[in-house]
Order: structure tokens, then C-alpha cells, then sequence
């Protein structure tokens, strides 16, 4: 039996959460979620994950600060990090690359695009 591999959405739409929660569920994946940085890192300590998807805007903690205190955390200094975000401009971009992200999704995408980027960055095995 395969095991699946955990994703952490951090978002604070409830909507966006759902829907990526979804998407990711109908590929075979295993999803957490969280409302805002904070509780983002709070599953993340409590609840081994494969991959991080998270989001730029939110209330208590951005994305920004998510990435900075995750990738701080020597045990976490490997794993992959998507944003997901309606920010365009490549300095936000480039902020979130700076933060520490793998990688920088524009809203709205695709879920196809979406489930292979994540195939891109997080291989079965």
C-alpha cells in the first residue's frame, strides 16, 4: 500500500483552502490546513509534511514570515515550499524566493498546473 505524501495549505481563505484541499485530495495526496502563519507552524511542528503551500497575505504572520521562522528550523531547511499567490510583481516574487520558497504560483491556476508543479518538486517514491 502506498503511502501518501502530506501537504500543509496555508491560506486564510477558507474558500481557497477547500479548493486547494480538493485538488490535492483527487490526486492522492494527504492534506493539512491552517488559517494564518501561526497556525501553520503550529501543524507543521505537530504533523510531518512533505510539502508546504502557502499563501502571501494573511492575517497575524504573512507568508513572507511563515517561510523565514520554517526555513530557521534546521529540520526544515529541505522542505519544498510553494506560494500561492494573486501577487504578480516579481518583487513580490522575489521577496518569497528571498524568504526561502521553491517556488512562486500566480492565482488563479490551473489544477493540473497546480498537481504538476507539486509533482515537479515532490517525486513519488
Amino acid at each position: 500500500m502506498e503511502i501518501k505524501k502530506t501537504i500543509l495549505i496555508v491560506d486564510d481563505s477558507e474558500f481557497v483552502r477547500n479548493y486547494h484541499s480538493y485538488i490535492l485530495e483527487q490526486a492522492h495526496y494527504q492534506v493539512i490546513t491552517a488559517v494564518d502563519g501561526n497556525d501553520g507552524l503550529e501543524k507543521l511542528y505537530t504533523n510531518p509534511c512533505d510539502l508546504v503551500l502557502t499563501d502571501i497575505n494573511m492575517s497575524n504572520m504573512d507568508g513572507y514570515e511563515f517561510i523565514r521562522r520554517v526555513r530557521a528550523e534546521a529540520q526544515y531547511s529541505g522542505l519544498p515550499i510553494i506560494i500561492v499567490s494573486t501577487e504578480s510583481e516579481a518583487k513580490n516574487k522575489m521577496k518569497g524566493f528571498d524568504a526561502g520558497a521553491n517556488l512562486y504560483i500566480v492565482k488563479p491556476s490551473t489544477p493540473e498546473m497546480m498537481v504538476e508543479n507539486i509533482r515537479m518538486i515532490l517525486p513519488a517514491n
